[in-house]
């Protein structure tokens, strides 16, 4: 499992523009040099121009800075941004059928604990959701695996860097 603290995995935010080919280009980079994507989402910007690629990457396979120089020579690659875990805001989705016949109620008391959503119920499936950051998402998945997990998707890590809060100073009015 990816944890967020993992020296030898750094999530990339590569803005790209929003045109047909890019993450076939971007995918091939990675697989004529050999790099090891750990995880990969992409998705539309506020501006329909871009798309956002957020790749982790396992710098075991290749020094980041390396990646970073490929990543750039692409023509339709407009930033990127290496996003730390202390740094950033990171999320991951994850959905699974849990076999449930002996442990529903253990089950849903997990489902709980970790405020998950149990989103289809049959007589001996449970089917749950759960969004959180990645370690969050292992945890969860980690204590399921001894109920008997059926079937499992992640979505992949997706990640923006973090807001900064500016301080204010309140404005005071002059004295006449």
């Amino acid at each position: 499992m990816t944890r967020p603290g993992d020296l030898s995995h750094h999530t990339l935010s590569v803005l790209v523009e929003n045109k047909a080919g890019v993450l076939a280009r971007v995918a091939d980079l990675f697989a004529r040099r050999g790099y090891n994507i750990v995880s990969l989402v992409v998705a539309p910007t506020n501006d329909a121009r871009f798309s956002r690629i957020s790749i982790v990457v396992d710098v075991e396979s290749a020094p980041l800075e390396q990646i970073v120089k490929q990543l750039f020579k692409l023509v339709n690659v407009v930033e990127i941004q290496e996003l730390s875990p202390d740094a950033s805001v990171e999320r991951e989705l994850m959905i699974a059928t849990i076999r449930s016949a002996v442990d529903r109620s253990k089950i849903i008391e997990l489902v709980g604990v970790f405020d998950a959503r149990i989103l289809a119920v049959s007589e001996d499936k449970i089917t749950v959701s759960l969004e959180g950051r990645p370690d969050k998402i292992d945890d969860f998945e980690n204590l399921l695996r001894g109920y008997g997990i059926d079937d499992v998707q992640r979505t992949g890590r997706i990640a923006l860097p973090k807001i900064t809060h500016s301080v204010r100073t309140p404005i005071t009015s002059a004295a006449p």
